[in-house]
C-alpha cells in the first residue's frame, strides 16, 4: 500500500529530502531512496510497504536478542521487505535486499490493527519490528505501535541504529526497548560492508539511551573484520561509558550470503571480548549463536536470576524487577506481579 511517508521535506523541483535515517536521500521525481521502498511520486514522498508484510511470527523475546526485557514471554514479530544496510553478512539477506523496484516480491497485507489483535489473541506482551530494519517501515511500525501501546503491549526496534534523532524522538512514546546492532568500532567497515557509517550509529545508541528506552547492543563477530583486540576492547569501553547496565550480546558468525565460504567465529574470540566487556565494566554479557551460559545472574549477590535454554526460560527468579533473593534492582523492564 502506498502511503505519505513521515519525516520529509519537499524541495525546489519537486524533490524530496528524507530524513528518517542517516542517509538523508535527496530523491528527484520517480526515484527510490537507499531504501528501495520509499518513493518520490511527483514531489511527494512515499512509503511502499505500509501494511503489507514479509514475515509476522510469534517468537521468544530471548531471540532478538532481549535479556532485560519481559524475559520468558513472547513477542509478536513483523517486518516488511527493505534495509537502508547492504551488509556481506545478512543472515536474513533473502528479505532485507528485496526491492520495490522489483514488482514480483512476496507479501501480504496486514494492518496495524490485525497485527495488535493476534498479538493480544496469542497472549504476547510485545511487538518486535524485527528480521529487517524497522526504521524503513517506521509509518507501519509507527501506527502499530501507538495502537499497541494503548492496547497495553510493549513495542521494541531490533534495529541497524542507523536512524535519525528526528525519528527516535517521533517514536519515543511508544518504544519500550530496542536492540541495536553495533556492528563494528571501524568507519571503513561500516561504508565497505554495510554502505553506511559508524557514527549515527553511534548516536542513536547514546540518544536512544538519553531518551529512557531500554537499550541493549549486539554485536556480531566476523573473523577478519572486526575481530581484532583493538575493536572488540573499543565496542566494549564504548557501551559502557552509555550505560554499564547496557546487555552486550556478543554473537557468533555464522556464513551466509556475500561471506559464506568463511571460518565461523572461534569461541575464543568471544570469549576474548567478553573479557573486554568485563574490564570495561559491563554488568550483563551474553554470547550468541553458540550452545553455551546464557543466563543472568544477580550483579550483588551472584545468584542465579533467569535461567536460559535455546531461547527459553526455564527459571525466572526476577520479581517486580529485583532479585528474589537479595531484593537487589535488576536492570530492564519486568512485568509486574
Amino acid at each position: 500500500m502506498m502511503k505519505e511517508a513521515m519525516l520529509y521535506e519537499k524541495l525546489e523541483n519537486n524533490k524530496a529530502h528524507c530524513y528518517l535515517c542517516a542517509h538523508q536521500c535527496k530523491i528527484n521525481p520517480g526515484q527510490f531512496g537507499f531504501c528501495a521502498v520509499r518513493k518520490n511520486v511527483e514531489g511527494s514522498l512515499k512509503t511502499l510497504v505500509y501494511g503489507e508484510v514479509i514475515a509476522a511470527n510469534i517468537d521468544p523475546i530471548e531471540k532478538k536478542p532481549l535479556y532485560h526485557f519481559l524475559p520468558g514471554s513472547q513477542s509478536f514479530s513483523i517486518a516488511t521487505i527493505g534495509c537502508n544496510f547492504k551488509c556481506g553478512f545478512c543472515q536474513n539477506w533473502q528479505i532485507s535486499q528485496v526491492s520495490k523496484k522489483d514488482q514480483n516480491h512476496p507479501g501480504y497485507k496486514l494492518s496495524p490493527e490485525d497485527i495488535v489483535k493476534q498479538a493480544k489473541d496469542n497472549s504476547c506482551q510485545s511487538i518486535s519490528y524485527t528480521y529487517t530494519e524497522p526504521t524503513i517501515f517506521f509509518e507501519y511500525a509507527y501506527d502499530t505501535a501507538k495502537l499497541a501501546k494503548a492496547e497495553g503491549l510493549k513495542n521494541n526496534f531490533v534495529t541497524n541504529g542507523y536512524m535519525t534523532k528526528q525519528a527516535l524522538e517521533v517514536i519515543k512514546p511508544y518504544l519500550d526497548a530496542a536492540n541495536i546492532d553495533l556492528k563494528s568500532f571501524d568507519d571503513s567497515f561500516y561504508k565497505k560492508i554495510c554502505s553506511g557509517s559508524l557514527q549515527p550509529v553511534l548516536d542513536s545508541i547514546e540518544f536512544a539511551k538519553d531518551l529512557g528506552v531500554w537499550v541493549e547492543v549486539t554485536t556480531l563477530v566476523v573473523p577478519g573484520q572486526n575481530d581484532s583486540e583493538e575493536e572488540l576492547r573499543k565496542i566494549a569501553e564504548f557501551i559502557a561509558s552509555v550505560g554499564e547496565d547496557i546487555p552486550w550480546h556478543i554473537s557468533r558468525f555464522h556464513p551466509d550470503y556475500k561471506f559464506e565460504g568463511r571460518d565461523s567465529t572461534p569461541l575464543q574470540t568471544l570469549k576474548k571480548a567478553y573479557n573486554f566487556g568485563k574490564q570495561a565494566g559491563l554488568k550483563y554479557i551474553y554470547l550468541g549463536n553458540i550452545l553455551d551460559d546464557s543466563n543472568t545472574y544477580c550483579e550483588k549477590c551472584g545468584k542465579l536470576l533467569v535461567k536460559r535454554a535455546y531461547f527459553g526460560v526455564s527459571e525466572n527468579n526476577i520479581k517486580n524487577g529485583k532479585c528474589s533473593f537479595c531484593q537487589s534492582a535488576v536492570d530492564g523492564v519486568y512485568q509486574k506481579a
